[in-house]
């Protein structure tokens, strides 16, 4: 009975935690609907008096991006903005033959009156945050204004969010990213759905609160003097916008996040692509868990709910972690709870977190409504999405896991750029982009394995007791075994052609 009781333990604290975190989420989503209530009455610059226009610098840390590199300099040369009060830096480490043609671009732009200029480093020391630091020695803005090479604002983007900064306390302006490929595949779906929630329910519940949220890496701007107060960019963690985040909001910065206006992108295509950019981001997190957790506990000028919410917005990528515990020792769980009678009513407290689903549907289905609208035919659309969300999602959450572990074990690597493929309609095609990775990942075999794990809990459910089975965890492993059952056919798959 001893190793039955380690098992029930550990599941029960994991299920616990993600109990923890929907409830979180839960307090986000009323925070998200009070903030609908609320009044905007803050100072603005009038970007029609010129006399306060400030100086802005673009900055745009790219890294061998062939394929967007001449889609990224067109669209950065649209932005409305007066010249005299504008600088961009291509922040360029690029290695290949993209360097000499992003120069080649940047002359033809300069010739037009554009202040552009090419940036270069004889290593990647820092890698991103590297760049930008580089960047801000010599650049002439108040305000930094940065962009992935993906990213595609606006030309008004500058005009609806530097006015924000006449507040003096506020060091970011961030804005919620769009998706310019969201129908390309199940893939881009999953992923856009994932992230319309975090810049819906979660930048909006926290910020209205007054509570810490991220700089998403791109897509904002920064106040230079925020940056340098918060001790500036540093490279040790492989999510320098979350570090130099907390630093700046720990130092008492005010963020403003503008759920209104929206930054088209470019998702991921390839689902090897997906991984490095899942893997890099989970890690970061359990990183600057590790890094940053005790200081927001520490730090007397923080609210107590305000810590709360930021060590379980630094514990984000932690829950994978307890998503697979639980889904590996469901089928342990099954058969103990068929095996052990005296059992029964602590399975019956444990179905009571069912409740947890319930929660994050719930949640999800409101920020679902604020892009797509409401009503029956949408919410039909919104159900099959979610769980097809929460399949892969769960599918994930080996690869995820293990990032989540190595961060919070602080073992160190190299910060893997998620390949561009400058795909916008599903016309387009991923194949023989140059910088995709050619290695399948070791995780894809135990991926496999677990696909198969979880078709024989499939398999369980029609013979463990003797009452004729027991089909309470069936849907919950149904889902398990399509997600990673997903994850591995697409990660074999991807390699062909």
């Amino acid at each position: 009975m001893i190793v039955e009781t380690i098992v029930i333990f550990i599941y029960s604290l994991a299920l616990l935690m993600i109990f923890a975190y929907a409830l979180a989420q839960l307090n986000l989503l009323f925070n998200y609907l009070r903030s609908k209530r609320q009044r905007e009455d803050e100072p603005r610059f009038d970007l029609n008096n010129p006399n306060e226009v400030p100086h802005v610098t673009i900055q745009l840390p790219v890294y061998n991006e062939l394929y967007v590199m001449e889609r990224l300099l067109e669209n950065i040369a649209r932005i409305d903005y007066p010249r005299e009060k504008l600088e961009i830096q291509v922040l360029d480490d690029s290695t290949d033959e993209s360097f000499q043609q992003t120069g080649h671009h940047i002359d033809e732009l300069r010739a037009t009156g554009l202040d552009i200029k090419q940036i270069s480093r004889e290593n990647r020391t820092g890698y991103k945050a590297g760049a930008l630091k580089e960047g801000l020695k010599t650049a002439k803005g108040d305000f930094i204004a940065i962009f992935d090479a993906d990213f595609l604002p606006k030309p008004d983007w500058l005009k609806h969010t530097i006015p924000y900064f006449k507040n003096e306390k506020i060091g970011v302006v961030q804005t919620r990213w769009g998706h310019i490929n969201r129908e390309y595949s199940v893939l881009t779906r999953v992923q856009a759905f994932a992230l319309d929630a975090h810049f819906t329910l979660e930048q909006v519940g926290r910020n209205s609160q007054g509570h810490f949220i991220n700089f998403n890496g791109t897509a904002g701007v920064w106040r230079k003097a925020c940056i340098l107060d918060a001790g500036n960019w540093e490279g040790d963690t492989l999510t320098e916008d979350l570090d130099l985040s907390y630093r700046a909001q720990l130092n008492s910065w005010k963020f403003k996040y503008l759920e209104d206006v929206e930054t088209p992108a470019e998702l991921p295509v390839v689902i090897s692509a997906a991984r490095s950019q899942q893997f890099r981001w989970n890690k970061g997190g359990a990183e600057n868990f590790r890094k940053m957790a005790k200081k927001v506990l520490q730090n007397e000028h923080t609210p107590s709910k305000t810590k709360i919410h930021g060590i379980l917005h630094l514990l984000n990528s932690t829950m994978f972690l307890n998503i697979l515990v639980v889904a590996i020792l469901s089928i342990p769980i099954l058969y103990i709870k068929n095996e052990y009678e005296h059992l029964k009513w602590y399975f019956y407290v444990m179905s009571f977190f069912v409740i947890s689903t319930v929660i994050f549907f719930g949640c999800y289905w409101f920020t679902f409504k604020v892009i797509y609208g409401g009503g029956f035919k949408n919410f039909l659309k919104y159900t099959g999405m979610f769980f097809t969300f929460f399949s892969i999602a769960m599918g994930f959450s080996l690869h995820n896991s293990i990032a989540v572990i190595e961060g919070h074990l602080g073992k160190r690597s190299e910060f893997i750029r998620t390949p561009k493929f400058n795909i916008q309609s599903l016309g387009d095609s991923w194949k023989g982009n140059k910088y995709l990775k050619q290695n399948l990942s070791p995780h894809v075999v135990l991926e496999g394995l677990l696909m198969l794990y979880f078709g024989f809990g499939m398999y369980s459910a029609f013979v463990v007791g003797d009452q004729g089975g027991d089909f309470g965890l069936f849907p919950f492993h149904l889902m398990l075994f399509i997600g990673f059952g997903y994850v591995f056919v697409k990660s074999l798959t991807s390699k062909v052609g």
